[in-house]
């Protein structure tokens, strides 16, 4: 999700029977990842993954969340994950042409809506064997998804959550994507509050709105690590965002849900 800055809007506040269900879109979502990890390999096409992943999502009684999304002043969103391969941060379009090669690293989300309640998660792997430096962007990465779990809880706010992994990447000499925020999630797949990876000095000041944490508030953690300088590009597809200095990156995802204790992982098996 892109970030915006402006006023401060409504949380829907989940309750039992809705975090039920969302949790079961979550399990959807994980069922999807294992057939898409197992599947991903030299030789093999995106546009693969994406039909795999697709068939999982429906015999489950879901439907891909991304398969149509809109876009202001873009074509709908073409397929059932995001793709994204090397210096690809979010929104890579699955293609047949796109064929996955030793040495790639590959970043795989996924959403799903099950009973009219989404499921959102990512993650990225090497395809083969893979250097140790990229093997180690793959790790913080991940390892700062979990930074900004533990930190999800009361009485801290968004900017707690954003401030705890900003803090964490930056100290492990990686940098993070700034345009580019966690987010709400529930019967869209896009909410309130906004969950960013980083959070600028004077931020009252341009305009950006920390929320503070309450039990049954869901959303996506979602770091998005950069191995060099954090300016991103967009592709002339609409779609496709890039490192601007072409180096690797990578993006990990879950959806959890605060409770009164630590926050609840949603998209695990």
């Amino acid at each position: 999700m892109v970030v915006t800055r402006r006023e401060r809007a409504q949380v829907h506040i989940k309750n039992r029977e809705e975090i039920a269900i969302m949790r079961e879109a979550g399990r959807i979502v994980a069922k999807t990842h294992a057939a898409m990890r197992s599947l991903v390999r030299p030789g093999v096409s995106t546009a693969e993954l994406d039909r795999v992943a697709e068939q999982v999502i429906r015999d489950h009684g879901a439907i891909p969340a991304f398969l149509n999304y809109p876009k202001q002043d873009a074509p709908d969103y073409p397929a059932s994950i995001n793709a994204s391969i090397n210096h690809e941060l979010v929104h890579g379009i699955p293609s047949a042409k796109r064929i996955l090669r030793e040495g790639d690293i590959i970043s795989l989300d996924v959403g799903a809506i099950y009973q009219g309640y989404v499921g959102d998660a990512a993650f990225t792997m090497g395809v083969g064997e893979i250097p140790k430096a990229v093997q180690r962007l793959l790790d913080v990465t991940e390892r700062a998804l979990y930074v900004g779990i533990d930190a999800s809880v009361l009485p801290n706010e968004t900017k707690d959550v954003a401030l705890t992994v900003m803090r964490y990447v930056q100290s492990q000499g990686y940098s993070v994507a700034r345009e580019y925020t966690g987010h709400g999630v529930g019967r869209n797949m896009h909410e309130e509050p906004q969950v960013p990876n980083w959070w600028p000095r004077g931020s009252r000041q341009r305009g950006w709105v920390s929320y503070k944490l309450q039990p049954g508030m869901t959303y996506a953690i979602e770091p998005m690590v950069i191995a060099g300088r954090p300016d991103l590009d967009e592709l002339a597809d609409k779609w496709t965002v890039v490192t601007r200095d072409r180096s690797l990156c990578a993006h990990f995802e879950h959806t959890i849900a605060i409770t009164d204790g630590k926050p609840e992982i949603l998209t695990l098996p």
